[in-house]
C-alpha cells in the first residue's frame, strides 16, 4: 500500500476534527502508544507556563509520557519539594519518563552528584543531558552509581561538544548501556545528516528523541508545526518500528511560546494520523 504525505495530513485533519467535537471512534485520538510508538512531550514546549498550567495543557493534548524541563520542577527546590512536584504529574495520570535537558559541565563526580540526586528525588529513570567530551566518563560513573540512564542530547551546528548524533555515539562507544543518545531530529537535520539512516545507525543506543519539523532543513528559524515542514516522519516512524524502539518520541515545540496549544495539537494530530496510516497499511 502506497501512502503519501497528503494522505497522512488528511488523516490527521480528520482525527483533529473528531477530537474537537469530542467524538472518539478512532482509537488513535487517545491511544498513548499508537502503532507501538510512545508519543510524549518535552515540557520545555510549555516553558512560559507554571507547573499546574503545564499539566493542564498536557492533559488537554491527551499525552501520557512526559520529559520534564526544570522550569516545571526546579533543581533548586528542596528534595521534598521535588518529590511533591513530581507527584503532581503522577497524580494527573502522567508518566515522567525523563528530565532535561540538564547541562552537566562540572568536572568531578562530587560536583555533579546534585543533578543525579535531583533526578532520583523526582523519580526519573533517565536524564536528557549535555555533558562535555572531557567529563563524559564521570557521567558514566554516576549513571552506574545511581542506575539512571543518561541520554546525551545533540544540539546541532552551534554545539561545540555534541553537534551530531554521530558525535554522541562515538563518545559512548564501549560504555555502560545506560549511556546513549537523545536524538533531536531538527538539530540533527541541520548538520546535514540523513535522519532516518542515523536512527538506524544509533540502534539500541537511541534512548530518547526530541522531534520538531523544519520548513528548511538547514535553518533553525524555520521550525513549524509538525507535518508542515520537510521532516520525513513516515520514514522516521517506520525505522523506529523496524528496530523495536522502546523510548519516547517527545514533541519539543520551540515556537509560539506564548500560545503553543494550537500548533502542538496540530503536531500531535499529524503524528497520530501518520501512525494510524502506517498501522492500517
Amino acid at each position: 500500500m502506497t501512502t503519501n504525505r497528503r494522505h497522512f495530513l488528511s488523516a490527521a485533519a480528520g482525527i483533529a476534527g473528531l477530537s474537537a467535537l469530542d467524538v472518539r471512534p478512532a482509537a488513535a485520538v487517545v491511544e498513548a502508544e499508537p502503532w507501538g510508538i510512545k508519543l510524549g512531550v518535552a515540557t520545555y514546549s510549555l516553558r512560559d507556563f507554571d507547573r499546574a498550567k503545564a499539566i493542564e495543557m498536557i492533559k488537554a493534548l491527551k499525552v501520557t509520557y512526559v520529559s520534564i524541563k526544570d522550569v516545571h520542577l526546579k533543581q533548586t527546590d528542596t528534595p521534598d519539594q521535588v518529590r511533591a512536584g513530581a507527584k503532581e504529574f503522577a497524580d494527573a495520570g502522567l508518566k515522567v519518563m525523563s528530565g532535561g535537558n540538564i547541562t552537566l559541565n562540572e568536572t568531578t563526580a562530587e560536583a555533579m552528584k546534585k543533578h543525579f540526586e535531583y533526578a532520583k528525588n523526582a523519580g526519573m529513570k533517565m536524564i536528557v543531558c549535555a555533558p562535555t567530551p572531557a567529563n563524559v566518563k564521570v557521567v558514566e560513573s554516576l549513571a552506574k552509581e545511581y542506575d539512571i540512564v543518561c541520554a546525551i542530547h545533540n544540539h546541532g551546528p552551534e554545539d561545540k561538544n555534541f553537534p551530531t548524533p554521530q558525535s554522541v555515539l562515538t563518545a559512548v562507544k564501549g560504555m555502560d548501556r545506560r549511556m546513549g543518545l537523545c536524538m533531536d531530529i531538527g538539530h540533527s537535520a541541520r548538520t546535514g545528516v540523513d535522519v532516518v539512516k542515523t536512527i538506524a545507525e544509533a540502534g539500541d543506543r537511541l534512548l530518547d528523541m526530541h522531534v520538531k519539523d523544519l520548513a528548511d532543513m538547514s535553518n533553525k528559524d524555520s521550525q513549524c508545526d509538525v507535518g508542515e515542514g520537510k521532516m520525513p516522519f513516515p520514514a522516521i516512524f517506520k525505522q523506529l518500528k523496524k528496530m523495536g524502539y522502546k523510548g519516547c518520541v517527545n514533541l519539543e515545540y520551540e515556537i509560539n511560546a506564548k500560545d503553543p496549544m494550537m500548533g502542538m495539537q496540530k503536531s500531535y494530530s499529524y503524528m497520530r494520523g501518520v501512525l494510524a496510516g502506517l498501522a492500517s497499511a
